[in-house]
Protein backbone atom coordinates (compact mmCIF):
# COMPACT_ATOMS: atom_id res chain seq x y z
CA UNK A 1 0.00 0.00 0.00
CA UNK A 2 1.23 3.42 -0.97
CA UNK A 3 2.21 5.27 2.02
CA UNK A 4 -0.12 8.85 2.02
CA UNK A 5 2.44 10.88 4.83
CA UNK A 6 5.20 12.25 2.27
CA UNK A 7 4.75 15.06 -0.39
CA UNK A 8 7.51 15.83 -2.77
CA UNK A 9 9.60 17.78 -0.39
CA UNK A 10 9.91 14.88 2.23
CA UNK A 11 11.17 12.13 -1.26
CA UNK A 12 13.93 15.04 -2.40
CA UNK A 13 15.04 15.36 1.39
CA UNK A 14 14.96 11.70 1.50
CA UNK A 15 16.98 11.57 -1.64
CA UNK A 16 19.88 13.61 -0.06
CA UNK A 17 19.31 12.00 3.04
CA UNK A 18 20.07 8.16 1.37
CA UNK A 19 23.20 9.77 -0.69
CA UNK A 20 24.38 10.91 2.54
CA UNK A 21 24.43 7.46 3.75
CA UNK A 22 25.74 5.86 0.58
CA UNK A 23 28.67 8.99 0.40
CA UNK A 24 29.52 8.84 4.29
CA UNK A 25 28.62 5.96 5.96
CA UNK A 26 28.37 3.30 3.64
CA UNK A 27 32.06 2.89 2.83
CA UNK A 28 33.28 3.04 6.30
CA UNK A 29 30.66 0.79 7.78
CA UNK A 30 32.98 -2.30 8.93
CA UNK A 31 35.70 0.94 10.50
CA UNK A 32 32.71 2.49 12.94
CA UNK A 33 31.58 -1.25 13.87
CA UNK A 34 35.05 -1.97 15.00
CA UNK A 35 36.20 1.65 16.51
CA UNK A 36 32.73 1.83 18.55
CA UNK A 37 32.14 5.24 17.56
CA UNK A 38 30.60 7.52 15.18
CA UNK A 39 33.74 9.60 13.30
CA UNK A 40 32.83 13.22 14.36
CA UNK A 41 33.57 14.03 10.48
CA UNK A 42 30.77 12.43 9.43
CA UNK A 43 28.53 14.61 12.13
CA UNK A 44 30.26 17.16 10.66
CA UNK A 45 29.43 16.49 7.45
CA UNK A 46 25.54 16.29 8.37
CA UNK A 47 25.63 19.14 9.98
CA UNK A 48 26.82 20.61 6.16
CA UNK A 49 23.53 18.66 4.81
CA UNK A 50 21.62 20.51 7.30
CA UNK A 51 20.21 17.54 9.22
CA UNK A 52 21.08 18.00 12.64
CA UNK A 53 19.43 21.18 13.17
CA UNK A 54 15.95 20.18 11.64
CA UNK A 55 13.77 21.26 14.74
CA UNK A 56 16.26 24.53 15.36
CA UNK A 57 14.96 28.50 14.40
CA UNK A 58 17.56 29.60 11.66
CA UNK A 59 18.65 31.77 13.75
CA UNK A 60 20.50 29.77 15.78
CA UNK A 61 22.07 27.78 12.73
CA UNK A 62 19.32 25.46 12.32
CA UNK A 63 16.39 24.56 9.00
CA UNK A 64 13.78 25.36 11.06
CA UNK A 65 11.62 22.92 9.31
CA UNK A 66 8.54 22.62 11.72
CA UNK A 67 7.63 19.17 10.81
CA UNK A 68 8.40 16.55 12.00
CA UNK A 69 8.03 14.10 8.69
CA UNK A 70 11.30 15.43 7.97
CA UNK A 71 12.75 13.56 11.36
CA UNK A 72 10.92 10.56 10.31
CA UNK A 73 12.24 10.49 6.70
CA UNK A 74 16.24 10.93 7.91
CA UNK A 75 15.45 8.23 11.17
CA UNK A 76 14.10 5.66 8.32
CA UNK A 77 17.05 6.59 6.07
CA UNK A 78 19.89 6.31 8.63
CA UNK A 79 17.92 2.65 10.25
CA UNK A 80 18.40 1.29 6.85
CA UNK A 81 22.13 1.90 7.11
CA UNK A 82 22.10 0.41 10.45
CA UNK A 83 20.43 0.71 13.77
CA UNK A 84 23.48 2.27 15.79
CA UNK A 85 23.43 5.01 13.45
CA UNK A 86 19.72 6.03 13.53
CA UNK A 87 20.15 5.61 17.07
CA UNK A 88 23.21 8.17 17.36
CA UNK A 89 21.51 10.25 15.45
CA UNK A 90 18.19 10.23 16.62
CA UNK A 91 19.66 11.52 20.40
CA UNK A 92 21.33 14.37 18.82
CA UNK A 93 18.75 15.37 16.25
CA UNK A 94 15.10 14.29 18.04
CA UNK A 95 15.89 13.82 21.79
CA UNK A 96 18.21 16.16 22.59
CA UNK A 97 16.78 19.02 20.32
CA UNK A 98 13.38 19.83 21.97
CA UNK A 99 14.94 19.89 25.57
CA UNK A 100 17.29 22.55 23.84
CA UNK A 101 15.26 24.70 21.52
CA UNK A 102 11.92 24.38 23.86
CA UNK A 103 13.27 24.64 27.29
CA UNK A 104 16.56 26.98 27.21
CA UNK A 105 16.81 31.00 27.80
CA UNK A 106 17.90 32.95 24.95
CA UNK A 107 21.26 33.32 25.97
CA UNK A 108 21.59 29.19 26.22
CA UNK A 109 20.42 28.89 23.10
CA UNK A 110 22.98 31.28 21.58
CA UNK A 111 25.61 29.37 23.27
CA UNK A 112 25.23 25.57 22.26
CA UNK A 113 22.74 25.69 19.30
CA UNK A 114 25.13 26.99 16.61
CA UNK A 115 27.39 24.46 17.65
CA UNK A 116 24.60 21.96 18.10
CA UNK A 117 23.48 22.47 14.29
CA UNK A 118 27.10 22.03 12.66
CA UNK A 119 27.83 18.64 14.51
CA UNK A 120 30.37 20.77 16.06
CA UNK A 121 28.78 20.25 19.95
CA UNK A 122 27.56 16.66 20.02
CA UNK A 123 25.15 15.70 22.31
CA UNK A 124 23.23 12.84 24.93
CA UNK A 125 20.92 12.81 27.45
CA UNK A 126 22.09 11.14 30.90
CA UNK A 127 18.43 9.61 32.75
CA UNK A 128 19.31 6.17 32.76
CA UNK A 129 21.46 4.93 36.28
CA UNK A 130 23.04 1.29 37.42
CA UNK A 131 20.12 1.00 40.10
CA UNK A 132 17.41 2.67 38.54
CA UNK A 133 16.46 1.46 34.70
CA UNK A 134 13.10 2.68 33.80
CA UNK A 135 12.00 4.24 36.91
CA UNK A 136 13.43 7.66 36.16
CA UNK A 137 11.60 9.09 39.30
CA UNK A 138 13.81 6.80 41.43
CA UNK A 139 17.14 8.56 40.44
CA UNK A 140 19.98 9.30 42.79
CA UNK A 141 21.97 11.47 41.16
CA UNK A 142 21.96 14.67 43.20
CA UNK A 143 22.63 18.59 42.44
CA UNK A 144 23.16 20.45 45.60
CA UNK A 145 23.17 24.16 45.24
CA UNK A 146 26.57 26.21 46.51
CA UNK A 147 26.00 29.95 45.99
CA UNK A 148 25.56 30.45 42.67
CA UNK A 149 26.46 27.04 41.37
CA UNK A 150 24.99 23.63 41.95
CA UNK A 151 27.19 20.55 42.75
CA UNK A 152 26.61 16.86 40.93
CA UNK A 153 27.23 13.55 42.23
CA UNK A 154 26.41 10.40 40.87
CA UNK A 155 26.33 8.12 38.03
CA UNK A 156 24.46 6.93 34.68
CA UNK A 157 24.50 4.30 32.46
CA UNK A 158 23.76 3.10 28.86
CA UNK A 159 24.06 6.58 27.37
CA UNK A 160 23.99 6.58 23.98
CA UNK A 161 26.85 9.08 22.50
CA UNK A 162 28.26 8.76 26.60
CA UNK A 163 32.20 9.10 24.90
CA UNK A 164 31.66 11.81 22.37
CA UNK A 165 29.02 13.69 23.85
CA UNK A 166 30.43 17.53 24.56
CA UNK A 167 27.13 18.49 26.57
CA UNK A 168 25.03 16.38 28.23
CA UNK A 169 21.81 16.64 29.63
CA UNK A 170 22.00 15.18 33.43
CA UNK A 171 18.98 14.49 35.43
CA UNK A 172 19.23 15.01 39.15
CA UNK A 173 17.85 14.96 42.27
CA UNK A 174 17.25 18.84 43.91
CA UNK A 175 14.86 18.44 46.27
CA UNK A 176 14.80 14.80 47.57
CA UNK A 177 11.73 14.82 49.70
CA UNK A 178 9.42 16.28 47.02
CA UNK A 179 10.67 13.00 44.92
CA UNK A 180 9.46 12.63 40.97
CA UNK A 181 8.61 16.61 41.59
CA UNK A 182 12.10 17.73 42.82
CA UNK A 183 14.39 16.80 39.83
CA UNK A 184 16.13 19.45 37.88
CA UNK A 185 17.94 19.05 34.43
CA UNK A 186 21.45 20.80 33.91
CA UNK A 187 24.11 20.48 30.99
CA UNK A 188 27.14 19.12 31.72
CA UNK A 189 30.09 20.44 29.48
CA UNK A 190 32.97 18.51 28.52
CA UNK A 191 35.70 19.17 30.35
CA UNK A 192 34.26 20.03 33.70
CA UNK A 193 35.87 18.98 36.54
CA UNK A 194 34.62 16.09 38.22
CA UNK A 195 32.91 15.01 34.96
CA UNK A 196 34.04 11.42 33.32
CA UNK A 197 33.33 8.62 30.88
CA UNK A 198 33.55 4.75 32.02
CA UNK A 199 34.33 2.21 29.64
CA UNK A 200 32.82 1.90 26.12
CA UNK A 201 30.30 -0.62 27.44
CA UNK A 202 30.39 -3.81 24.99
CA UNK A 203 26.61 -4.69 23.70
CA UNK A 204 25.38 -7.81 22.34
CA UNK A 205 24.57 -5.25 18.98
CA UNK A 206 24.64 -2.51 17.81
CA UNK A 207 28.51 -1.69 18.32
CA UNK A 208 29.00 1.39 15.78
CA UNK A 209 26.95 3.25 19.15
CA UNK A 210 29.32 4.87 21.16
CA UNK A 211 27.56 3.57 25.16
CA UNK A 212 29.43 4.59 27.75
CA UNK A 213 28.81 5.00 31.84
CA UNK A 214 29.46 8.54 33.24
CA UNK A 215 30.69 9.94 36.59
CA UNK A 216 30.27 12.72 38.16
CA UNK A 217 32.00 13.52 41.04
CA UNK A 218 31.45 17.01 42.88
CA UNK A 219 30.86 18.25 39.31
CA UNK A 220 30.40 22.13 39.68
CA UNK A 221 28.16 23.19 37.14
CA UNK A 222 26.82 26.85 37.47
CA UNK A 223 23.37 27.91 37.55
CA UNK A 224 23.28 29.27 33.74
CA UNK A 225 23.61 25.83 32.91
CA UNK A 226 20.11 24.72 34.41
CA UNK A 227 17.57 23.27 31.37
CA UNK A 228 13.80 24.26 31.87
CA UNK A 229 12.55 25.31 35.82
CA UNK A 230 14.45 24.34 39.10
CA UNK A 231 12.76 20.82 40.50
CA UNK A 232 10.62 20.57 36.98
CA UNK A 233 12.93 18.07 34.97
CA UNK A 234 10.44 15.33 36.04
CA UNK A 235 7.02 16.92 34.01
CA UNK A 236 10.02 18.34 31.39
CA UNK A 237 11.07 14.53 30.42
CA UNK A 238 7.28 13.31 30.45
CA UNK A 239 6.41 16.06 28.02
CA UNK A 240 8.98 15.26 25.94
CA UNK A 241 8.90 11.26 26.21
CA UNK A 242 6.55 11.08 23.47
CA UNK A 243 8.83 12.20 20.97
CA UNK A 244 11.25 10.02 21.65
CA UNK A 245 9.45 7.11 21.92
CA UNK A 246 7.81 7.97 18.31
CA UNK A 247 11.30 8.27 17.08
CA UNK A 248 12.27 5.16 18.35
CA UNK A 249 9.19 3.35 16.53
CA UNK A 250 9.94 5.42 13.15
CA UNK A 251 13.52 3.78 13.36
CA UNK A 252 12.24 0.21 14.55
CA UNK A 253 10.06 0.25 10.86
CA UNK A 254 13.32 2.09 9.25
CA UNK A 255 15.17 -0.58 10.67
CA UNK A 256 13.43 -4.10 9.68
CA UNK A 257 12.15 -3.00 6.17
CA UNK A 258 14.91 -3.22 4.20
CA UNK A 259 16.16 -6.45 5.55
CA UNK A 260 12.04 -8.06 5.21
CA UNK A 261 12.89 -6.60 1.28
CA UNK A 262 16.27 -8.54 1.57
CA UNK A 263 14.70 -11.85 2.65
CA UNK A 264 11.98 -11.44 0.33
CA UNK A 265 14.45 -11.86 -2.35
CA UNK A 266 16.43 -14.28 -0.69
CA UNK A 267 13.32 -16.34 -0.63
CA UNK A 268 13.01 -16.68 -4.41
CA UNK A 269 16.51 -17.01 -5.12
CA UNK A 270 17.51 -20.01 -2.79
CA UNK A 271 16.43 -23.65 -4.04
CA UNK A 272 15.75 -26.22 -1.73
CA UNK A 273 13.55 -30.05 -2.78
CA UNK A 274 13.92 -28.85 -6.36
CA UNK A 275 12.17 -25.11 -5.98
CA UNK A 276 12.22 -21.34 -4.16
CA UNK A 277 11.83 -21.95 -0.61
CA UNK A 278 9.73 -19.31 -0.66
CA UNK A 279 7.25 -21.23 -2.40
CA UNK A 280 7.00 -23.77 0.14
CA UNK A 281 3.79 -23.30 1.26
CA UNK A 282 4.73 -22.79 5.13
CA UNK A 283 7.46 -20.13 4.30
CA UNK A 284 4.88 -18.40 1.45
CA UNK A 285 2.25 -18.48 4.29
CA UNK A 286 4.70 -16.81 7.06
CA UNK A 287 6.04 -13.91 4.64
CA UNK A 288 2.53 -13.15 4.13
CA UNK A 289 2.19 -12.77 7.72
CA UNK A 290 5.23 -10.83 7.87
CA UNK A 291 4.48 -8.36 5.39
CA UNK A 292 1.22 -7.78 6.47
CA UNK A 293 2.12 -7.57 10.11
CA UNK A 294 4.55 -4.61 8.76
CA UNK A 295 2.23 -2.77 6.51
CA UNK A 296 -0.35 -2.83 9.27
CA UNK A 297 2.34 -1.12 11.86
CA UNK A 298 3.82 1.13 9.24
CA UNK A 299 0.02 2.38 8.72
CA UNK A 300 -0.50 3.22 12.72
CA UNK A 301 3.48 4.77 13.25
CA UNK A 302 2.26 7.06 10.27
CA UNK A 303 -0.86 7.86 11.91
CA UNK A 304 1.39 8.88 14.62
CA UNK A 305 4.03 10.54 13.27
CA UNK A 306 1.42 12.95 11.59
CA UNK A 307 -0.37 13.30 14.96
CA UNK A 308 2.86 14.44 16.56
CA UNK A 309 3.24 16.90 13.80
CA UNK A 310 0.25 18.63 14.79
CA UNK A 311 0.59 18.57 18.44
CA UNK A 312 -1.58 15.51 18.90
CA UNK A 313 0.05 12.44 19.46
CA UNK A 314 -0.46 11.42 23.79
CA UNK A 315 1.94 9.80 25.82
CA UNK A 316 -0.03 6.53 25.47
CA UNK A 317 -0.59 6.31 21.41
CA UNK A 318 3.46 7.07 22.00
CA UNK A 319 3.76 4.14 24.25
CA UNK A 320 1.62 1.85 22.01
CA UNK A 321 3.68 2.92 18.92
CA UNK A 322 6.87 2.43 21.08
CA UNK A 323 6.43 -1.62 22.33
CA UNK A 324 4.41 -2.40 18.85
CA UNK A 325 6.86 -1.12 16.63
CA UNK A 326 9.74 -3.02 18.82
CA UNK A 327 7.71 -6.09 18.94
CA UNK A 328 7.26 -6.24 15.10
CA UNK A 329 10.64 -5.32 14.18
CA UNK A 330 12.32 -8.10 16.41
CA UNK A 331 9.30 -11.01 15.55
CA UNK A 332 10.05 -9.96 11.97
CA UNK A 333 13.98 -9.95 12.47
CA UNK A 334 13.48 -13.55 14.04
CA UNK A 335 12.23 -14.82 11.05
CA UNK A 336 14.51 -13.37 8.74
CA UNK A 337 17.17 -14.97 10.01
CA UNK A 338 15.45 -18.39 10.00
CA UNK A 339 14.57 -17.94 6.91
CA UNK A 340 17.62 -17.55 5.68
CA UNK A 341 19.07 -21.09 7.56
CA UNK A 342 22.15 -21.40 8.56
CA UNK A 343 23.46 -18.08 6.55
CA UNK A 344 21.27 -16.23 8.74
CA UNK A 345 23.34 -16.96 11.87
CA UNK A 346 27.01 -15.45 9.96
CA UNK A 347 27.84 -12.35 10.51
CA UNK A 348 28.71 -11.17 7.11
CA UNK A 349 24.93 -11.36 6.31
CA UNK A 350 22.52 -8.23 7.21
CA UNK A 351 20.06 -10.39 8.47
CA UNK A 352 22.03 -11.79 11.77
CA UNK A 353 24.00 -8.00 12.50
CA UNK A 354 19.82 -6.59 12.43
CA UNK A 355 18.44 -9.47 14.63
CA UNK A 356 21.41 -8.48 17.19
CA UNK A 357 20.96 -4.90 16.69
CA UNK A 358 16.92 -5.06 17.70
CA UNK A 359 16.63 -6.78 20.35
CA UNK A 360 17.50 -3.76 22.12
CA UNK A 361 14.58 -1.79 21.36
CA UNK A 362 12.06 -3.85 23.95
CA UNK A 363 13.73 -2.47 26.37
CA UNK A 364 15.18 1.10 25.57
CA UNK A 365 13.16 4.16 25.87
CA UNK A 366 11.02 2.63 28.39
CA UNK A 367 10.96 -1.12 28.56
CA UNK A 368 7.66 -2.55 26.79
CA UNK A 369 6.37 -3.61 29.88
CA UNK A 370 6.39 0.09 31.47
CA UNK A 371 5.00 0.60 27.95
CA UNK A 372 1.48 -1.51 28.78
CA UNK A 373 1.42 -0.49 32.14
CA UNK A 374 1.04 2.96 31.46
CA UNK A 375 -1.31 2.06 28.85
CA UNK A 376 -3.30 -0.11 31.42
CA UNK A 377 -3.37 2.66 33.68
CA UNK A 378 -5.09 4.79 30.91
CA UNK A 379 -7.55 1.89 30.41
CA UNK A 380 -8.45 2.76 34.18
CA UNK A 381 -6.70 -0.75 35.64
Amino acid sequence: MKRSLFEADHEDFRASVREFVTRTITPVEEKLVEQRYIDREIWLEAGRNGFLGLEVPEEYGGSGAEDYRFNAVLAEELARSSAAVASCFGIHVDIVAPYLVKLTTEEQKKRWLPGFCSGEILTAIAMTEPSGGSDLAALKTTAVKDGDDFIINGSKTFITNGNSADLVIVATRTTPEKKAKGITLFAVENGTEGFSRGRKLDKVGQPESDTAELFFENVRVPSSNMIGEFDGGFIHMMQLLPQERISCSVANLGHVRPILEETLQYAKDRKAFGQQIGSLQWNKFLLAELVTKFDVAQAYIDNCIAAHGIGELTAIDAAKAKWWSSQVQNEILDHCVQLHGGYGFMNEYRAARAWKDARVTKIWAGSNEIMKELIGRDLGL
